[in-house]
């Protein structure tokens, strides 16, 4: 199950469960889509995935008890800014490539 982290890993923005600026990689890495779109241009900086959107979780129990309240959010933040010159250098070996290839 997701965690749905709190906030994106660079620039420690509140990503609260409902957002719909989260994305995550294959490993829930968590960024805003600002910064996967300008920062990182779409390249996970730690594992040099792609990204997608992050779901949303439904606050409300529409069925079988899959609902926030059950599956709470974690509020453990990741925060772990990417050293830039680092990331352009990976975006530089694997950023044309697209995320299915990688």
């Amino acid at each position: 199950m997701l965690e749905l982290r709190p906030t994106c890993e660079h620039c420690n923005m509140p990503l609260p469960p409902a957002s719909t600026e989260a994305c995550i990689c294959s490993f829930e890495c968590t960024f805003c889509r600002d910064c996967v779109e300008r920062v990182l241009e779409g390249v996970c900086p730690n594992c040099g995935g792609g990204f997608v959107p992050r779901p949303v979780r439904p606050a409300r129990d529409w069925n079988n008890g899959n609902c926030l309240g059950r599956h709470p959010a974690t509020t453990t933040v990741t925060y772990k800014p990417v050293e830039r010159a680092a990331q352009r250098e990976l975006v530089a070996r694997v950023g044309a490539l697209p995320p299915h290839e990688r």
